[in-house]
């Protein structure tokens, strides 16, 4: 292994004001994440070539302006303009898989490999707040909820009057935050299992991520043909909580949080911080007779809890099902450690409306309710919306990214009233129903058009449901067999819905055959 490109220059780089001029950086990928690395490194005055298959053509076209280049070709094996290049470090989007040749390559030759997020670390201070330091970092992972908790928490911190910027996987590049020259106290960073695995691999001690606060919000098995298998997804998963110098945010329901945190390097004094929607102990958040309670952030912890809000304000506000109790205790929690007050916690709740796709109500009509849950992309997402609606038409399928689905459809496949199969993984859904809730009606979509699937989702599922039901599109699978993204099959549902409910086709009749004849 070459190792002479670990070299001390590297160890040196730890700010904006830090000489990074012609430092040979490889960017690979030139996406939202990929241009911002290479914005940033050529503001610094770094040699940067990014190495990419197919380049979105607006980037593509500001990379001569910005004075970087670009190479755009297969990368199924090392382009020789990267090996001639020579880099000294390779910074590479989350898209990039542990297994892909060019990042294999990296690795062999000894060359620093990092992520994004290290890059954001090392130039944190270009902004600083007026007494000098660089904004605080708050991480936030967890197989589902990252979004919503993200969003949540900057709330509560803009409430408490804290300059917050909601930032890193949720769509706005870290780097992007990190140059703003308006500054800010805080940055909330949502954290993707791929971004984690880079930064575990960050080179050199000299200054390591350092978040003020951390959360793992849940662990399921999601992402496993990137990382290669679940102990892979759960070790990434756990480099949220490493170097975390005030609060390990964990959730008390699932122990491998829990585990997560007791084996973590981190600062002397980082507590351990527990929310759940249970009673609390000493150093959790909880819920006790319908209130949302801190015993964590109080000067007595062991005999007395302060009141943030309650599950009917929650409720009113669009949160009341369970999994969203559970968000917004975490985002409490961490809100809690940069002592914004209980009340600016509550008034950010109450204010609070989660996004598109997100057990979003889309239209209510002849007694049928059609919630779009696109976002849900996992089964342990599906599993909470399914909790939510039980008795539901069930809309499921896509892409399932190496997942079994079983024992989803085993736990909660035999409540749905029946099940609308779509996308390219529908054999294995079919047969989970067949294996173990084989009295649910199945329809099968055939992929055909993408602009006709929701069409023929719709037409189905006001076939089969009656007033009371609730048709739920949650779809416990990634969207990129026939749609743009999640966000774009969810708009088209509630598309398909909305043509259907106009041409008043929701009438009661006979209804379709399900799928095999079952």
């Amino acid at each position: 292994m070459a190792l002479a490109h670990m070299s001390p220059r590297l160890d040196a780089l730890t700010s904006w004001r830090a000489d990074w001029s012609g430092l040979r950086v490889a960017v690979l990928g030139l996406s939202v994440t990929g241009f911002s690395v290479a914005d940033t490194l050529a503001e610094l005055g770094a040699d940067v070539l990014v190495v990419t298959e197919h380049a979105d053509p607006q980037y593509a076209r500001l990379l001569p302006v910005i004075g970087a280049r670009l190479h755009t070709g297969g990368l199924d094996a090392v382009p020789g303009v990267l090996v001639d290049f020579d880099p000294d470090v390779v910074i590479a989007s989350p898209g990039f898989a542990p297994a892909h040749p060019v990042v294999r390559w990296a690795q062999e030759a000894g060359i620093a490999l990092w992520g994004d997020l290290e890059l954001a670390w090392r130039v944190r201070d270009k902004v600083v707040r007026p007494d000098g330091s660089p904004a605080d970092w708050v991480l936030i992972t967890g197989t589902n909820g990252k979004t919503t908790t993200t969003q949540m928490t900057a709330a509560m911190l803009a409430a408490g009057n804290l300059r917050a910027a909601p930032c890193g996987n949720i769509g706005i590049p870290v780097l992007d935050a990190v140059r703003d020259p308006a500054g800010f106290d805080v940055l909330v960073v949502e954290v993707s299992s791929h971004q984690l695995w880079y930064l575990s691999h960050q080179t050199g001690d000299a200054d390591p991520v350092s978040p003020h606060a951390s959360v793992c919000l849940n662990l399921a098995a999601d992402h496993l043909k990137w990382h290669g298998s679940f102990q892979a997804y759960r070790d990434a998963k756990a480099v949220v909580y490493a170097n975390t110098r005030v609060a390990c945010v964990y959730n008390r329901g699932d122990a491998a949080t829990r585990q997560m945190v007791e084996e973590a390097d981190v600062v002397e004094g980082a507590r351990a911080i527990g929310f759940g929607l249970g009673v609390p102990g000493p150093s959790d958040v909880g819920v006790v007779d319908g209130i949302l309670v801190d015993r964590a952030f109080v000067a007595d912890r062991h005999h007395s809890a302060q009141e943030l809000c309650t599950v009917d304000d929650l409720a009113a506000a669009g949160l009341g099902a369970p999994h969203n109790v559970a968000n917004a205790l975490a985002a409490a929690a961490l809100a809690r450690s940069l002592d914004v007050p209980p009340a600016a916690v509550r008034a950010a709740l109450v204010d609070f409306h989660l996004d598109a796709h997100r057990i979003e109500v889309v239209a209510v009509a002849g007694g049928i309710t059609w919630v779009d849950d696109s976002k849900a992309t996992n089964p342990h997402a599906v599993a909470s919306s399914l909790t939510t609606y039980p008795g539901a038409i069930w809309i499921v399928g896509g892409l399932l990214k190496g997942v079994d689905i079983g024992e989803l459809v085993r736990t909660h496949g035999g409540s749905v009233k029946s099940a609308i199969v779509i996308g390219a993984d529908r054999t294995p859904i079919t047969a989970a129903f067949a294996r173990h809730a084989p009295a649910v009606p199945v329809f099968e979509v055939d992929p055909g058009e993408t602009g006709e699937v929701m069409a023929q989702v719709a037409q189905i599922a006001a076939e089969v449901a009656r007033a009371g039901d609730v048709v739920l599109l949650a779809p416990a699978a990634a969207s990129f067999d026939q749609f743009e993204s999640y966000a774009d099959r969810g708009r088209r549902f509630a598309e398909a819905v909305h043509r259907l409910i106009a041409r008043g086709s929701g009438d009661e009749h006979d209804g379709p055959s399900p799928a095999g004849g079952r």
